[in-house]
């Protein structure tokens, strides 16, 4: 039988071993190679290449393929010395992977020669038993989970779409949600408003929502706006967060909030309800339509009655709701395709979905190319007019 000396030399032979010179050389290339670093989690913890996946040793066979389908194109696997990185890199050759490296020496020389590294920040024992099914996802993974952590999101509301939309936000582990809500709990509220107990009948919504969210995730930092958003306030608050959700149910907020959001570059996820019809889509700035795209004109207000006077199934927000918290994560993740230029509407009697084209106006006010931004305007006049 070979001795373990024996099996080294004998991949090292089968593969191309790189020092860190040639790799620094390599990652400055037109196409440069994916680097990997198979060490263990606690390894990686202390530091690792800039931009370098991490796949331990003991899974790489088994995630490697789903994370860097293309066989063909340049790798780089390292280790803490060049050992587990050389037979990793002749399993993959015998995968198929064509063009592998193994990085001589590792991270270890890479460290003391004073190169470029990166500490990523770890997960909590705790956040890593919380989160353990988004980790075991190679989308998502223990990085995806962090930029989650580290997500600031602002919730227009604490209603019937925010209800839902902030639950699940908080159970994924997003960091920061700001919810903006100057009403307090009623009990008709409580038909959809799934956020609020009969016990906060009275208390301002901000209050409620906070203390729900707090009980499901005490790692979730809610910051609580008890104020109406207002042409004077909304810059103030929507700089603050990364991703924006509408769930307002008046036409005057939806276009403050979309004009701040086209000022301050931030994606809007809009959702709307009306008794068993809803509607999704996501507005990123510079690359898809606006609000204003969608609705140059308001509807004059008989035709686009409030939940309060047209009335809504109670479970229609939820399903609405839920969407736009999935939309969030694709963003906050960068997975997937959001719905940037869709529409996808919902009608609950018939459990019937449907899809809708957008195109942003080249002519749209607020966000046609070259276009200064106009400033923010009376919007409660601005609806009425219509």
């Amino acid at each position: 039988m070979p001795t373990f000396q024996e099996l080294l030399s004998d991949a090292k032979r089968q593969i191309r071993e790189v020092g860190t010179d040639e790799v620094q050389r390599l990652l400055r290339d037109a196409r440069p190679p994916a680097l990997v670093d198979v060490r263990e989690a606690d390894e990686t913890g202390q530091g690792k290449l800039p931009g370098a996946l991490c796949i331990p040793r003991g899974f790489l066979e088994l995630r490697i393929e789903e994370r860097l389908p293309d066989k063909s194109a340049p790798l780089i696997l390292y280790c803490a010395g060049g050992v587990r990185s050389a037979l990793a890199a002749r399993s993959l050759v015998e995968l198929g992977y064509t063009n592998v490296s193994s990085m001589a020496g590792g991270y270890n020389r890479w460290h003391d020669q004073g190169l470029p590294i990166e500490r990523p920040r770890l997960l909590s024992a705790e956040q890593k038993e919380r989160y353990r099914r988004h980790l075991i996802i190679p989308e998502v993974g223990e990085s995806g989970q962090v930029k989650l952590c580290d997500a600031k999101v602002l919730l227009m509301g604490a209603g019937g779409l925010g209800s839902p939309a902030a639950l699940y936000l908080a159970a994924a582990g997003i960091g920061t949600l700001g919810i903006v809500d100057m009403d307090v709990v009623d009990l008709s509220n409580l038909q959809r408003q799934v956020i609020h107990g009969q016990e906060m009948l009275g208390r301002p919504k901000t209050e409620s929502a906070a203390q729900a969210l707090k009980r499901l995730n005490p790692d979730v930092k809610v910051i609580p706006f008890q104020e109406r958003l207002t042409s004077e306030n909304v810059e103030r608050i929507v700089s603050q967060f990364d991703v924006v959700v509408d769930g307002g149910d008046n036409f005057p907020t939806r276009y403050l909030l979309n004009d701040a959001c086209v000022l301050l570059n931030k994606p809007n996820v809009h959702g709307s309800i009306f008794r068993f019809d809803g509607q999704v889509t996501t507005f990123v700035p510079g690359k898809g339509p606006c609000y204003r795209c969608l609705y140059p004109q308001p509807p004059p207000p008989e035709l686009a009655p409030s939940c309060a006077e047209a009335g809504v199934l109670g479970v229609l927000p939820g399903i609405i709701g839920l969407f736009q918290a999935n939309e969030v994560l694709k963003l906050v993740l960068g997975k997937g395709e959001p719905l940037v230029g869709r529409l996808v509407t919902f009608e609950a009697l018939g459990t019937r979905f449907a899809e809708l084209k957008l195109r942003r106006d080249p002519s749209c006010p607020v966000c046609a190319e070259g276009v200064p931004f106009p400033g923010f305007i009376d919007y409660e006049q601005f609806c009425s007019a219509a």
